[in-house]
């Protein structure tokens, strides 16, 4: 089995032009956005009770650690503290929407959200050749304007809300998508625009989910 190379560099964005620690400081900077978004909302969640929205909002500050880590150290490392987090926060608030927004118990609820692994498999490669290496996002989208659609009747609130996020996102990713093509034209890059739409689509996320519950029961669940 080939050994990884936990500290080998990665050189994977516009801004980025050497190997040195401040080499993306509009890329690193901007990341501050995800823990002023969980500033936020820990503010709004103040006495709700939702133990699943607060951690919700814990992955989104770690998601602004380990991205900040990632475009300084800019290492193989660094990596893993990036994409952990919002693979954490992506796995749960589906195992949230599972059981709060469609009353699942919670072995099915967990299920579902594992099952979103194998979909991803199955719908990333289909936008590979017109999104690149941000094509590994695309089923994020995809798969919030579905539960959006199929929300509509049951909780037409929370599948509007469901519907916004997603087209947050999917500008997010056409900022992170346009990084690299653009990056004669615009040589700091487009993906600072990624940080702060997803601190902001994530931050809402947390609110739909948020207001859903409250509206359910005043004291949540």
């Amino acid at each position: 089995m080939r050994q990884v190379d936990w500290t080998a560099a990665i050189d994977g964005y516009c801004e980025r032009v050497s190997p040195e620690y401040w080499a993306e400081p509009i890329n690193a900077v901007t990341n501050l956005a995800f823990l002023l978004a969980a500033l936020v909302m820990a503010r709004r969640l103040r006495g709700s009770g939702l133990g699943l929205a607060w951690g919700l909002t814990a992955l989104l500050a770690a998601i602004g650690v380990g991205s900040f880590a990632f475009h300084t150290h800019a290492q193989v490392w660094a990596a893993m503290l990036d994409v952990t987090p919002i693979l954490g926060f992506t796995l749960v608030y589906i195992y949230a929407a599972n059981r709060d927004f469609w009353g699942l118990s919670w072995w099915l609820s967990l299920l579902g959200a594992a099952a979103f692994l194998p979909f991803a498999a199955v719908v990333a490669p289909l936008f590979e050749p017109i999104m690149g290496g941000s094509a590994a996002y695309a089923p994020l989208p995809v798969l919030i304007f579905t539960y959006a659609m199929l929300l509509r009747r049951r909780a037409p609130a929370t599948a509007q809300g469901l519907a916004i996020g997603a087209a947050i996102l999917c500008v997010s990713l056409a900022a992170r998508a346009a990084d690299a093509p653009l990056c004669d034209a615009i040589p700091m890059g487009t993906h600072f625009a990624w940080h702060l739409l997803n601190a902001l689509m994530l931050a809402w996320m947390i609110e739909v989910y948020r207001a859903h519950m409250l509206a359910r029961t005043p004291s949540g669940r």
